[in-house]
């Protein structure tokens, strides 16, 4: 069976850091990040979908974690084809018309930042959330072409907002096509019932590692605030149904990252650490 890595979708949620859950004298950045290492082995970095990291984080990103921590970076919303804010770019690079010549420069920017974490072993995935409008089709196919052509030699991992992805009549045509591109497919837990909602599968595409994020279950999920969408406190029961399926896909990889994103106050990170101590338990 395959390391079962859980962990939170961010270290420097506001929320988080006011929650109290860093203890006083570890609330800087450093401190913070120090901390969460001790307790939990994993983390995504979210803030590199709302702008392009530094080179020079990443480094200090290894120099506060131990070997073994992993990141799993998400790509930069320009990469994802979500709306990009001007301010979001560089400065050199606000302005300019999004083609091809300013998407080959981002993508320049965003690998050249990641790499301290590839060259350290902390890279655990780069993550590329796709925008629910983004359905299945030739378009969205050539696109995840490029995405894997670009990103050839990482830890790629594919996030689908759109159901119709992993709809019943689809799902193992979507298996086949992400494993042939040699990308992790990323199972998620959200809750049920929505439009937009997708069902609770681990589909394994690739030997390492594979990714599940637990988005909670919120019915405002894709409206409202951010903590309306994300409100959701995991109760015992409801991370022990997952047990089994956990397991289960970990018995087909090398290495499974179970990633919490209902981030509201410490829920996300008082959920990994619930998750952590039922998956550390005897199988009966």
């Amino acid at each position: 069976m395959g390391d079962i890595l859980v962990g939170a979708c961010s270290w420097t949620d506001r929320q988080l850091v006011a929650s109290g859950w860093y203890p006083r004298g570890r609330r800087d950045p450093e401190g913070r990040l120090r901390h969460y290492a001790t307790r939990l082995p994993v983390v995504e970095v979210d803030s590199t979908y709302y702008a392009l990291p530094s080179r020079r984080n990443s480094q200090l990103w290894v120099e506060r974690t131990p070997d073994g921590f992993r990141f799993d970076v998400k790509a930069f919303s320009l990469l994802t084809g979500h709306p990009t804010r001007q301010q979001a770019l560089p400065a050199d690079l606000r302005n300019r018309p999004v083609d091809g010549a300013l998407l080959d420069e981002v993508w320049g920017r965003f690998a050249e930042a990641v790499e301290p974490l590839r060259r350290a072993g902390r890279l655990g995935t780069v993550l590329f959330q796709f925008p629910p409008r983004f359905a299945p089709g030739a378009v969205a196919e050539r696109a995840l072409e490029d995405c894997a052509r670009r990103t050839a030699g990482w830890p790629l991992a594919v996030e689908f907002r759109h159901p119709a992805w992993w709809a019943a009549e689809r799902a193992e045509e979507t298996r086949a096509l992400l494993s042939s591109l040699g990308a992790a497919a990323v199972g998620v837990d959200m809750a049920q019932g929505l439009t937009g909602s997708l069902p609770r599968v681990v589909p394994v595409t690739r030997p390492a590692p594979a990714v599940v994020r637990f988005h909670g279950r919120s019915a405002a999920w894709g409206r409202g605030s951010k903590e309306d969408r994300f409100r959701h406190d995991y109760d015992v029961t409801e991370l022990a149904a997952w047990v089994p399926r956990l397991r289960r896909a970990a018995r087909q990889t090398e290495e499974l990252h179970v990633l919490f994103n209902n981030c509201c106050a410490d829920a996300a990170v008082r959920a990994a650490e619930t998750m952590r101590g039922l998956l550390t338990r005897p199988c009966r």
